[in-house]
């Protein structure tokens, strides 16, 4: 067959596409709607990584660590930068105090200027945010004047809540409990942290599982108005036209389709792609700028649509019969073979089973075989569907009218009644897959904090300069806070320079003391040494009345200074080791306040832990509010039972995401595959109607032949997710358990989606069903 035959039956079905009047219009842009949401969703989805690529560049191009143990020296081209960092509602606010030292200090990017002392720029978010009547707590605590905005060049989305302020005070000599940095220019040095297996194959798995219903979509959409394709095709026939020319007339109709869903799914694309800006999901939003599909991505999705609308077509049509006086569908049709459909999902398993038991250790998983197994997998339910739902319903006679007339309607079109349910089905199998993975192998990326939750729910490090007497009467007025422990820690040894022995030393009050230790009895001036408690080995032998040891001025700072001499009393009291609020267990010497020498207390480091009432509005708030009075650069931590992993965290929340955009894309093809099959049966239903069927009886015949597929569709899917879930559970060496909450969640999401698409399809439903609709021309 030569190529310009090919072409001249493509453009006169294109051509009977597009000029066959109202009708075919209809039904083109039917086609073109559901294509183009698809279209949409690949171009989108091709897009997020390079989205994700320039989050990550404007991250690491503004970065002002410098993980270095020396201090940089001053010179015309340094910037001291403190972190200021906040957090308001549960929004993390990035925060940072600028002191230029030179003409030539570098300036951070998407800032023009320095701002000047006492004063702020601020991200458009942020602005917002404290113009707004609930900011403000916040106005008093970030007490700066605004002064300037942001470029988008400085921030890692629109929705980013950050500030640079101007200051005159910093000192590079304090550490300000580590806060403090002095640079020459942004940007972060070194090689990224490599992803481990696990969170490779993560990401991998939910790409495939995003992207699959969208596929599946596509191929459905192509196939709109079949049964007036078939009175055409005949016409065909009839002027002469063979069987093969027919077809690829067809596959021209569909062509014309899935071109006119490119431009719409083009147009859908730009609209989403604006939006983005506006929209925040799971606290993730991205510039419209950023996204920007590769080229190469584009033209695959432009050439693999069209290519995909004629294969399909013609796929749909090799065992149709073709004849002048109309299409054979209305026979009873062959019985769908099994073997082939289940070769796929088998040959799915056969790609994955190499990698069972490989687990993190053992390298990356290999790209190809995930890919190319879990499509396989996925695929498999599309072919093996359609043979369940012709075997279910082959055998379901008896019943009401609705009942018979939903059953009759599958066997006579199984095949059409599946194709609505396969991507619905695609997506909910990946879906309980994923869930099963990620709570499979959360416990690997989720650290239970030691923190006593009982004792403490915040805390807050005191700054080298501020007395931590003063931060302790701060914090303990403020509105909410029922109860305050404030503890120092420094250490000590038997050297000047680099001691043979070391141990810790514990600074605080009697009723501060007995939070870190077991105590006998205390009063203010006495010193307790708590021997052999969790990796402590040299109390025991520091602790002898007499013994000279040094106390280290620059624990937990850069600052260097003479040892500060001590000599260990005759009256020292033993006492038991005791996990402090934080869980960690304090050995070492137990100083009150009175036993400290005077010269010490610029070696102390002081935490302070704060409990609670939770009852108080905002009460974290106002405690925030106190830190920042304390000091402009402190900030008070919240205390939570678990802390995971930031790139677990990061690859779950792209799933929630991908699989809302997944789920929006699955209820408006349904809905539209659903007045579709609507429009085709007008004529039948008004008939039906006619001669006295009841309209309720007919609505419930529609929703009985949505119900039953999506039953078998859900109940495959589950099957399939269940196989696919613990294949990659076995691949990362996990054991394998099954969360039956979350599976059900799944199912019962999908089944939500296609019930919704149902009612909205029953309104139009019942125009349909009016006499008028046996009127033709």
């Amino acid at each position: 067959m030569s190529a310009r035959q090919w072409s001249r039956d493509l453009g006169m079905g294109a051509r009977f596409a597009l000029t066959g009047g109202r009708e075919a219009w209809v039904r083109v842009l039917l086609t073109a709607v559901g294509v183009g949401l698809g279209v949409a969703l690949l171009l989108l989805t091709t897009a997020l990584p390079s989205a994700l690529a320039s989050r990550h560049d404007r991250e690491r191009v503004r970065s002002d660590m410098t993980y270095s143990s020396t201090v940089k020296k001053k010179s015309d081209r340094t910037l001291l930068v403190a972190t200021s960092d906040t957090t308001f509602h549960d929004e993390d606010v990035r925060g940072r105090v600028l002191q230029p030292e030179g003409p030539r200090a570098p300036l951070p990017p998407g800032v023009s200027a320095f701002p000047a002392v006492g004063d702020m720029v601020v991200s458009p978010a942020l602005d917002r945010l404290l113009k707004s009547p609930e900011a403000k707590l916040l106005r008093e605590r970030l007490a700066y004047h605004v002064s300037g905005t942001i470029a988008d060049s400085g921030l890692i989305d629109p929705h980013e809540l950050a500030y640079y302020a101007g200051a005159d005070d910093l000192n590079a000599t304090e550490t300000t409990t580590g806060r403090l940095e002095r640079i020459d220019a942004f940007g972060a040095t070194g090689q990224s942290e490599a992803m481990d297996p696990v969170l490779l194959l993560l990401v991998l798995i939910v790409f495939v599982v995003l992207l699959m219903p969208v596929g599946v979509f596509i191929a459905a959409a192509v196939r709109f108005g079949g049964e007036r394709r078939d009175r055409r095709l005949a016409a065909l026939r009839l002027v002469g036209a063979d069987g093969r020319m027919a077809r690829r007339i067809a596959a021209g109709e569909a062509l014309a389709g899935a071109l006119v869903g490119l431009v719409l799914g083009a147009g859908f694309f730009l609209i989403g792609r604006q939006l983005a800006g506006m929209i925040m999901l799971f606290r993730i939003s991205v510039f419209p700028s950023d996204l920007n599909p590769a080229p190469a991505l584009v033209a695959l999705v432009a050439l693999a649509v069209p290519a995909a609308a004629v294969a399909v077509t013609l796929f749909a049509l090799r065992g149709v019969v073709i004849e002048p006086l109309g299409v054979v569908r209305t026979a009873r049709p062959s019985r769908r073979r099994l073997w082939w459909r289940l070769l796929l999902p088998l040959g799915g398993l056969a790609m994955l089973y190499p990698m069972i038991g490989q687990g993190r250790t053992n390298g990356d998983f290999n790209q190809y075989l995930v890919v190319g197994g879990v499509m396989l997998l996925l695929v498999g339910i599309t072919a093996l569907l359609p043979w369940v739902v012709e075997a279910v319903v082959a055998r379901l006679n008896s019943g009401g009218v609705a009942w018979q007339l939903a059953v009759r309607r599958l066997q006579l079109s199984s095949g059409t009644a599946a194709r609505m349910v396969n991507g619905i089905a695609v997506a909910v199998a990946g879906a309980i897959a994923l869930q099963m993975l990620f709570a499979g192998v959360d416990g690997d990326y989720t650290k239970v904090n030691k923190n006593d939750l009982t004792r403490a729910q915040m805390s807050m490090d005191v700054p080298d300069k501020v007395p931590t007497d003063e931060a302790v009467r701060q914090l303990s007025g403020t509105r909410g806070v029922t109860h305050t422990t404030a503890l120092g820690r420094s250490s000590l040894g038997d050297g000047r320079d680099e001691p043979e022995r070391q141990s810790t030393v514990t600074v605080g009050d009697c009723a501060a003391l007995r939070e870190a230790a077991r105590l006998p009895s205390c009063k203010d001036g006495d010193v307790f040494a708590v021997p052999n408690s969790k990796w402590d080995t040299d109390t025991a032998a520091l602790g002898k009345a007499g013994t000279r040891l040094y106390l280290d001025p620059s624990y937990g700072s850069s600052f260097k200074g003479e040892e500060i001499p001590w000599t260990v009393p005759k009256d020292i009291k033993r006492a038991g080791s005791r996990e402090d609020p934080s869980g960690d267990e304090r050995g070492g010497f137990l100083f009150t306040t009175g036993a400290l020498p005077a010269k010490a207390a610029s070696t102390v480091r002081a935490t302070v832990y704060l409990q609670l009432d939770e009852s108080v509005p905002d009460v974290r708030e106002l405690v925030r509010n106190s830190a920042a009075r304390v000091d402009p650069l402190a900030d008070a931590s919240t205390w939570t039972a678990t802390t995971q992993s930031g790139k677990f965290t990061s690859i779950r929340t792209g799933l929630f995401v991908g699989a809302t955009c997944v789920l929006v894309l699955i209820g408006a093809s349904l809905l539209v595959s659903q007045l579709e099959q609507l429009r085709e049966r007008k004529k039948l239903l008004s008939a039906l109607v006619a001669f006295g069927t009841r309209r309720r009886t007919l609505s419930t015949s529609v929703l009985w032949q949505t119900a039953i597929p999506i039953a078998l569709g859900l109940l495959l899917a589950s099957i399939v997710g269940l196989t696919l879930g613990t294949v990659l559970l076995r691949m990362t060496d996990t054991a394998v358990s099954v969360d039956w909450a979350s599976v059900l969640s799944m199912t019962g999401i999908g089944a939500g989606v296609v019930i919704l698409v149902t009612l909205l399809s029953l309104p139009p439903l019942i125009r349909l069903m009016r006499p008028d609709g046996l009127r033709t021309e």
